[in-house]
């Protein structure tokens, strides 16, 4: 059956849905897409405006929703990403709209979310650098309401997406700022004064052949790092040193080549104590934190890494 066939009719021109999903997710893995199943049952959930889980309640689609549902199967099988198809992407407790020219959110950041959260206290100041949709900036101000939380992006069609998540999601609880992460010019009244800094930024390495749905529509300025994948980290290394107070932390996302890279320029700044590795659920290494020295150095109370 070809990509994207839609089951057997069952009258007036509908299709049976279970049939149309197994259909379309074997087209799917035959086009090598990652998680056949999944994808054709989201889409078809997408198509019928209801939540993956209720798709065993309905039992067939219209003939005009199988004409859309053929449509989007196919041009998943083309890899063009899911959620640029159903519009949006699931983090954390959001669900946060994307499309082309902004960086799709990973689970795996989730993690990195978690481990500032668990740290914060009081009203703290938070900076997401490279902030993409918003995804980080945005979960930490649903999940601490009492933050003042900042969102950093330098590309203008990012900025249009965040923008509009913040408006959507985080409206007077996210500043948004319109600039390069690791300029010193960048929040620079905030020197000094924040209590966290989360950074998912480009780390890819150049040369690195990525996965058709990041090489054909994630956007190269928030994929790939440099030579190494370390260019930006480099700056924001820098840069978040400047905006911590003594005893603020930083997490650093990055590629899992980078286990002790991250580590090492946190360790080698000397701005810093405490850097640690963490990995994430499937034991790759994934972000990397640390805790900002005061302005002699001396060590201060320790803090959740």
């Amino acid at each position: 059956m070809p990509v994207g066939a839609a089951g057997a009719e069952t009258g007036n021109g509908a299709v049976g849905l279970r049939r149309a999903v197994v259909d379309a997710a074997a087209g799917l893995a035959a086009a090598g897409v990652a998680s056949p199943r999944v994808d054709a049952e989201f889409l078809a959930a997408h198509v019928l405006g209801i939540d993956r889980g209720r798709l065993a309640l309905v039992a067939a689609l219209s003939a005009d929703q199988a004409e859309r549902y053929r449509d989007l199967v196919a041009r998943r099988a083309l890899r063009v990403p899911l959620q640029h198809l159903t519009g949006s992407a699931p983090f954390r407790w959001l669900d946060l709209a994307v499309g082309p020219g902004v960086f799709i959110p990973r689970p795996e950041t989730e993690l990195l979310v978690e481990w500032g959260l668990a740290g914060l206290g009081g009203r703290p100041v938070v900076v997401d650098l490279c902030s993409g949709s918003g995804a980080v900036a945005i979960a930490v101000a649903q999940e601490c309401p009492d933050a003042e939380v900042y969102a950093v992006e330098l590309d203008r069609a990012a900025l249009t997406w965040l923008t509009g998540n913040v408006a959507a999601h985080g409206r007077g609880r996210v500043t948004v700022v319109a600039g390069d992460a690791g300029a010193p010019r960048v929040l620079a009244d905030l020197d000094g004064r924040v209590d966290l800094v989360l950074c998912n930024p480009p780390y890819v390495p150049d040369a690195t052949v990525v996965e058709p749905e990041v090489a054909g529509h994630d956007p190269a300025l928030a994929v790939f790092g440099g030579p190494d994948g370390l260019t930006v980290i480099r700056r924001v290394v820098d840069r978040a040193a400047g905006l911590l107070r003594a005893g603020g932390r930083v997490g650093i996302e990055h590629d899992d080549s980078h286990a002790q890279a991250v580590v090492d320029l946190l360790c080698a700044h000397g701005g810093y104590r405490a850097a640690a590795a963490h990995r994430d659920l499937a034991g790759r290494p994934r972000f990397a934190t640390a805790v900002r020295r005061d302005a002699a150095g001396t060590a201060l109370a320790d803090l959740p890494l």
